[in-house]
């Protein structure tokens, strides 16, 4: 799995490396659905404060299709794993309906 990170924000790109982590242990069982991951973590507001931590996850998938999650946090770990466990959902969902989509016509035919 290929994970790309980016951040403009210098505390952002601190957390290059415990990201990678979390996403490959997050993802690891849909890595076969998700070859490529993009976060984007950034502060929307600067040195203001307050619920302003957005990390945003896209993971490019040919059999569930694009998925792209935003979260926002007061701090980037939060932001991180709400956008993880919400991706994992959605890849899941996604996969799952586009299995049912297909078995359909075949179910159908058989009645």
């Amino acid at each position: 799995m290929q994970v790309i990170f980016e951040s403009p924000d210098p505390e952002g790109a601190q957390l290059r490396t415990l990201t990678t982590r979390r996403v490959r242990k997050v993802l690891k069982r849909l890595s076969w659905l998700a070859p490529r991951v993009r976060v984007h973590m950034s502060d929307v507001n600067g040195p203001r404060g307050g619920i302003d931590k957005r990390c945003q996850v896209e993971v490019m998938s040919s059999m569930a299709g694009p998925v792209v999650v935003t979260s926002m946090a007061r701090d980037w770990r939060s932001a991180l794993q709400s956008a993880l466990a919400r991706v994992a959902r959605t890849l899941l969902h996604n996969w799952q309906r586009s299995r049912t989509q297909r078995r359909m016509p075949l179910l159908v035919a058989a009645l």
